[in-house]
């Protein structure tokens, strides 16, 4: 008879790791996707590798204004990622970051260009952070409406939901240009500062910082102590479950929605009115997808999502400072960046399963 022999290579699921070992994996893998870059960099560019990763932290700390555009770029892209998080871990896939966000920072910029004029500074600043961040709950609260009523698919729906607040944006930009024919707006109450938010201790971006920090522990709260974070846990990972032990599956679907549309109008608003002061169809700048990596990273954690927001960050600034320090095409600094985060996401392979490799066989005469 023939003997058959084990598979070479044999994977097992692993039931958990301690937290110090999921971290020695992903350490190991940013460290070795280093020196794959570095070996890359040499070969393709004759540069010095490690010159290439001081720029890199040039790029994103070199100084102290690039240190506090980094760290607002990190806020902001963090509460994306919360917002997007409860949703996720409840298995709905909402894609329509973008256009919450957008929807929030157009009822901002609505605010003030037509009451910029009409009301104190404070009212003005506490009608806008009101409608701003209910119009990202409402533009939410749609495709969850219609997924809890009719089943519909919510990753195309929010999608969709996403072009036709593009849509909307660049038609009130039309309606608003400054000056006409020009497809702009252009800064909002320059004179007047009407509807921008006051600088925290003379620091521009310090109150998107705080924002994030804020929101981050009530979502922390939220989705590990409150009994609204253990429904939706629950409907994450059956929904005969939850409907068995009498959890509304609809009102969990719609009201988690509109906690996620908030925060994202959140950022709208913040976009619109702390940040840049203006509205475009692109100040975004893809924040609502890039997200969607950041929670998957932190397994939906938002004090871990800091952190692979910090990375996503820095990569892009990094990337962006080596392509015009060393006159490199702006794609070789997109290269090195998917490297690494080709390594960081692999890791999670190892993280969930253990590789074993087939023994060689006792040698005849043992």
């Amino acid at each position: 008879m023939t003997e058959h022999k084990a598979p070479l290579i044999h994977l097992s699921k692993r039931k958990s790791l301690p937290w110090y070992s999921v971290w020695r994996i992903r350490v190991l893998a940013i460290l070795l996707s280093l020196i794959v870059c570095g070996i890359l960099t040499q070969a393709l560019t004759g540069l010095n590798p490690i010159a290439v990763y001081k720029t890199m932290f040039y790029g994103a700390f070199g100084t102290t204004r690039k240190t506090w555009t980094t760290l607002q770029e990190i806020a902001l892209l963090h509460l994306v990622a919360l917002a997007l998080a409860p949703a996720f871990r409840m298995r709905f896939w909402n894609l329509g970051g973008e256009g919450q966000i957008l929807i929030g920072g157009l009822v901002a910029a609505t605010c003030m260009i037509l009451l910029g004029d009409k009301m104190p500074n404070w009212a003005l600043l506490a009608v806008m952070s009101v409608l701003s961040v209910l119009a990202g709950a409402v533009w939410a609260y749609i495709p969850a409406f219609f997924k809890s009523r009719w089943n519909t698919n919510e990753t195309l729906f929010t999608l969709m939901m996403n072009y036709v607040a593009t849509q909307l944006v660049a038609y009130f930009i039309i309606v608003w240009e400054v000056p006409r024919g020009s497809g702009k707006i252009g800064i909002i109450n320059q004179a007047t500062e009407a509807g921008w938010f006051p600088s925290l201790f003379g620091q521009r971006y310090l109150l998107n910082i705080v924002a994030a920090m804020v929101v981050a522990l009530l979502m922390l709260y939220y989705m590990r102590v409150s009994k609204h974070g253990f429904e939706l846990t629950v409907v994450g990972e059956s929904e005969r479950t939850a409907r068995y032990i009498g959890i509304k599956v609809e009102k969990i679907i719609t009201r988690t929605l509109f906690l996620s549309g908030a925060v994202c109008g959140l950022v709208g608003l913040l976009l619109v009115a702390s940040t840049n002061h203006t509205i475009t169809t692109t100040i975004t700048d893809g924040r609502g997808f890039t997200a969607v990596m950041v929670a998957w990273l932190a397994k939906f954690d938002p004090i871990m999502m800091i952190l692979s927001s910090g990375l996503l960050i820095f990569l892009k600034k990094g990337a962006s400072e080596i392509s015009t320090a060393y006159t490199l095409n702006q794609s070789f600094g997109d290269i090195l960046t998917g490297i690494i985060l080709f390594f960081i996401i692999g890791c999670e392979f190892f993280i969930m399963y253990s590789v074993h490799f087939r023994k060689s066989s006792d040698k005849k005469g043992k």
